[in-house]
């Protein structure tokens, strides 16, 4: 299957590690050869309720029985996508009343951006260095990372950049401004956190020059820190809060959320301001149902408080620096490039999943599914404490 993989489908860099996928269930994958890995990166924060839960399961099995796509977005009235969005008013700060539902969260950074702009009549956008927001031509130019994106160029003009946490830079935000965008703890960059309360920083000089304040909310969200959203530890509201990846206990989609006021404008002058096909698929939706549901009606957020302090009980290493992040938002940090790639590679000879972060050579991935038991825990780490020790006796 991997020569396959290889020749018939485009590939995301040189080296994948293909695992030859055969099932997951749980905390686990299981390879071709009935291989047994345990998960800590939940396919990049997205299956928040680990591997074929059976509340989404179930959810997707009954709507698949009752109709699949059946008209493009915004003209039908479909159960799914309408219970679902009603229930995320009720679990959002006002003014966030009124959700629009695509296909990914990069779709959803470009409707949220295109939102500040149709809101503001501004055209100028503000995002991080270090940032990611996803790939398409428009999240590509808000990502603070020059050498992702210099080989695209022209992307969209306007666009300026700041430090995250630096709050002499929010002076760029003027009366020209659309929108700021930024992610609540920087994922490419390293898991970090807002400091100081720049967050609420942000919001005072948003409200200040009248520009709309965009989350995105695509890796923190649904539980991952302990809140429902990452923003919630913070004591601030965005104008706009992005979503994505743990939304869908696995299937694809995004969405973006702001107030009626905000979001109405995208349905007149012009007309299909923004416009998808599938988005608020019925079947996806019932899976982001069931998904919301199972995270908010549980103890699913406390315990991820209670994880991530097990995590760093058990994380205490000499080649380990720090581990940053919030929840089960975590990277441990070694000190070079070098000794996390091994430590990668070499735990899932062992059986362990991790993964790198974008930007961050040294940064170790652990993004384990919501549902990881403390039993999974100690034995995702024994196995990390093991290969390390492994490297320092050969150093």
């Amino acid at each position: 299957m991997n020569t396959d993989f290889i020749q018939y489908q485009a590939q995301t860099s040189p080296y994948p590690l293909g695992m030859e996928v055969s099932h997951a269930v749980g905390s686990y994958i299981y390879d071709t050869n009935n291989n047994r890995y345990l998960d800590f990166v939940a396919g990049v924060s997205a299956c928040a309720l680990g591997h074929q839960h059976p509340r989404v399961n179930q959810a997707i099995k009954d709507q698949l029985d009752l109709y699949s796509h059946v008209m493009v977005y915004g003209e039908y009235s479909q159960s799914p996508a309408v219970e679902y969005c009603k229930l995320m008013a009720s679990l959002l700060p006002a003014p966030l009343d009124k959700t629009y539902l695509v296909n990914s969260g990069t779709e959803a950074i470009e409707g949220a951006l295109k939102l500040a702009r149709r809101v503001t009549g501004r055209s100028q956008l503000i995002s991080c260095h270090n940032s990611y927001h996803g790939n398409t031509m428009g999240s590509l130019s808000v990502m603070g990372f020059e050498e992702r994106k210099q080989v695209f160029r022209p992307l969209i003009p306007d666009v300026e950049f700041i430090t995250f946490n630096n709050e002499a830079d929010l002076e760029k935000i003027t009366t020209k401004t659309a929108g700021i965008l930024l992610e609540t703890i920087q994922g490419g960059a390293g898991f970090i956190q807002p400091e100081n309360d720049f967050l609420k920083k942000v919001r005072q000089r948003c409200d200040e020059v009248g520009a709309i304040m965009i989350l995105d909310e695509i890796q923190p969200g649904f539980g991952r820190t302990g809140k429902l959203f990452g923003f919630q530890n913070y004591d601030v509201v965005p104008d706009v809060v992005v979503m994505g990846k743990g939304m869908g206990g696995g299937m694809p989609v995004g969405a973006f959320t702001a107030s009626s006021a905000m979001m109405d404008l995208l349905s007149h002058n012009p007309k299909l301001g923004h416009i998808t096909t599938f988005g608020g698929h019925p079947v996806i939706a019932a899976a982001c149902l069931a998904t919301l549901k199972e995270i908010t009606e549980t103890t699913l957020m406390a315990e991820a408080i209670a994880k991530e302090k097990l995590f760093r009980s058990l994380l205490v290493h000499p080649l380990i620096e720090e581990v940053r992040g919030k929840g089960l938002m975590l990277a441990a940090m070694t000190k070079t490039p070098e000794i996390t790639n091994e430590v990668i590679l070499k735990c899932q000879d062992k059986g362990l999943i991790l993964f790198w972060l974008l930007f961050e050579g040294c940064a170790i991935r652990i993004t384990p599914p919501l549902t990881i038991s403390e039993e999974e825990i100690r034995e995702g780490c024994a196995i990390i404490l093991k290969v390390m020790d492994e490297i320092i006796q050969k150093q």
